[in-house]
């Protein structure tokens, strides 16, 4: 790409600031650009959060539900799949999966958890429990 061919559509997603890409000078050597974004970037990017928040959303009514552990509203809420979660906490895949259960979570002790919390940046009360429908406040599971 040629250094005046770097998208600047002023993308929403950029939140005002810029993205440095590398493009072709007059010279033909490498150089950086600011880009304020590219059309089809933005769509890919809401796309991708408006499915973790279906993902989200459907986490909530099956937890609520007792269907799901927190932890999987949580996980969503925090804009992370199954991949990211392991990587993150050290645990198998098979490990959080079986976490899952609401039934295998709520016997889980804190240190445990612990890893869950540190990965996404929240304390146990609140990995322990649900938000509100209408108000994102988390309330105490029991």
């Amino acid at each position: 790409m040629k250094k005046d061919e770097v998208p600047q559509d002023k993308s929403r997603t950029y939140g005002g600031e810029s993205k440095l890409m590398y493009a072709v000078d007059n010279d033909g050597k490498y150089t950086g650009v600011a880009s304020s974004g590219w059309e089809v970037e933005t769509y890919a990017t809401v796309a991708a959060v408006e499915a973790l928040e279906a993902q989200r959303n459907a986490a909530l009514l099956r937890g609520k539900a007792g269907e799901t552990s927190p932890l999987e509203y949580h996980m969503f809420d925090k804009r992370m799949d199954m991949a990211t979660l392991t990587s993150s906490t050290g645990y198998g895949a098979w490990r959080v999966k079986r976490h899952l259960k609401p039934k295998i979570f709520n016997a889980l002790p804190d240190s445990k958890l612990a890893p869950y919390c540190e990965a996404m940046g929240i304390d146990l009360q609140t990995l322990k429990s649900l938000p509100d429908a209408d108000t994102d406040t988390p309330k105490a599971n029991s």
